[in-house]
């Protein structure tokens, strides 16, 4: 129960899904957690929980798109608690309409990119220097299984594959302070969002439920709950991967293997 004894976690889009699960997991092995979700009153409920089971947490509204949120989170974690040793990056999302790129609207790729891309730099970008002050920390970002293979959904996979490249350009320039970074790239997740999205897609015409009754029949592993993500994250969180830096860990059941 004390594998994150004494750290400090910061983790976004922790209002739910994967942030969620990961917030009450990390807290539950001794970190103190910085839940940051732009989902106020979500958050809110989340570091109650987490509160009232006895641990240490605390909730910040920020969007993780603008430069002066990230850096007023980043701030409150440090100030509230005195360091910062690990940072989870879940804040993400496709979107519905993303298209092919002859299609697709500009104003969609600008958005997508800001929340999955641009979001996830920002909050290394302002981590790192606390990182680096305290002898080190860990990173870990999220990306995709999409981002491993040609994916219908461009916007999206652009955004996702850009985070691979990121993550691998910090691993390696700031091992020498100490910091190691890490992606996960998850397959299907079954959070509350995913589940809502999918409710109404029951008619076995429809190439959407083919092709998910197909990949539940061919790739058993491809779908799980955020907690499995979370204890991945853990892992990585901790001293027990500390050989572990730059990697890309395939979270999806085998679908970017084949």
């Amino acid at each position: 129960m004390d594998r994150l004894k004494d750290k400090v976690a910061l983790i976004t889009g922790a209002a739910g899904g994967i942030g969620a699960a990961s917030a009450a997991l990390f807290a539950a092995e001794g970190a103190r957690v910085v839940l940051v979700d732009i989902a106020e009153e979500a958050v809110r409920s989340v570091t109650d929980g987490i509160r009232q089971s006895g641990a240490e947490a605390i909730g910040v509204h920020a969007d993780v798109s603008d430069e002066a949120s990230v850096r007023n989170a980043i701030d409150v974690a440090v100030r509230t608690y005195g360091r910062l040793d690990v940072l989870f990056n879940v804040a993400g999302g496709s979107a519905a309409d993303d298209a092919p790129v002859h299609e697709v609207d500009m104003r969609l790729w600008d958005k997508t990119l800001s929340v999955d891309l641009l979001g996830t730099f920002l909050f290394c970008r302002h981590a790192i220097p606390h990182m680096v002050e305290g002898g080190g920390g860990s990173i870990v970002n999220t990306s995709s299984w999409s981002a491993l293979r040609g994916f219908h959904k461009h916007v999206y996979v652009s955004a996702k594959g850009g985070l691979l490249s990121l993550t691998r350009a910090i691993a390696g320039e700031y091992a020498r302070s100490g910091i190691r970074a890490n992606v996960i790239c998850p397959g299907g997740v079954r959070s509350e969002r995913n589940i809502k999205r999918y409710q109404g897609m029951t008619d076995p015409g429809d190439p959407r439920v083919a092709r998910r009754n197909r990949i539940k029949a061919e790739y058993p592993f491809a779908s799980g709950d955020p907690i499995d993500i979370a204890y991945i994250a853990l892992f990585l969180a901790s001293r027990e991967s500390r050989m572990v830096t730059g990697a890309v860990i395939a979270a999806d059941g085998g679908l970017s293997a084949y």
